[in-house]
């Protein structure tokens, strides 16, 4: 599949994400609380029901659901997150980010339509910025060609992809391409949604602790082009 390829993805058959899905499913349904499920899935505006695993709970289970297991290869990935995120509970999406997170070495250049999915189907800050610095950060720091997927997500009218193309790079630190940073945030430095200006705002403040003076210099020249929320997140360690 190449890179930006926008045609639905198809799910490859696994062994390995058979065995997973099925402990997956076992563990996480024994531990589910429906009192603590409400709460969690107000806190994030009810864009997906919750089982109501807290975070430490669902860790250990996480390690016993993989305990044993080999090392996925790429296909093995592709089937797992994809049927993780056909089931409606949230926390089997945040299995899928974590594995994904922890193997994402195993993805090719072609994996990334895999992970524009995740990014655009029931999307929220809570996956989509695991995603974009743990998955699409990689995966476009190990092939460059890349950047010319994140060069149409910045401009997209899906704001998930915009903030996507903006947080990649969060964890590049001096590999970071500041040009194409300061040209994504400028792209978008008038975007109305308060997601996407935050993005800009957190992802020039993370630079910021690399070079904080082309930071400063950047806000200084494009400020009256920026969001006041840009600017303050932007500025705020400095």
């Amino acid at each position: 599949m190449r890179p930006n390829d926008r045609r639905p993805v198809k799910t490859p058959r696994s062994a390995l994400a058979d065995t997973l899905l099925e402990r997956l499913t076992t563990a996480y349904g024994a531990a589910a609380d429906p009192v603590q499920a409400r709460s969690m899935a107000a806190y994030m505006k009810d864009v997906a029901p919750f089982l109501g695993i807290r975070t430490p709970l669902r860790r250990e289970l996480t390690k016993a659901v993989t305990a044993r297991t080999p090392k996925p290869a790429e296909a093995d990935l592709a089937a797992l997150v994809l049927r993780c995120w056909e089931l409606p509970e949230r926390e089997y999406h945040y299995f899928a980010v974590d594995y994904l997170r922890g193997h994402v070495r195993a993805c090719s250049s072609g994996f990334l339509p895999v992970v524009r999915h995740l990014i655009v189907t029931v999307p929220w800050w809570d996956t989509v910025d695991h995603l974009a610095a743990h998955a699409v950060g990689p995966l476009v720091a190990a092939d460059p060609a890349l950047t010319a997927v994140t060069d149409e997500w910045i401009g997209d009218e899906d704001l998930w992809l915009a903030r996507t193309a903006l947080l990649h790079q969060l964890r590049y630190k001096s590999a970071t391409d500041a040009g194409r940073l300061f040209a994504y945030c400028r792209r978008q430095g008038g975007h109305p949604d308060f997601f996407v200006r935050k993005a800009i705002g957190w992802a020039l403040r993370e630079y910021a602790k690399t070079d904080p003076e082309a930071v400063r210099a950047f806000v200084a020249a494009e400020g009256d082009a920026l969001s006041p929320l840009s600017v303050r997140e932007a500025l705020k360690n400095l």
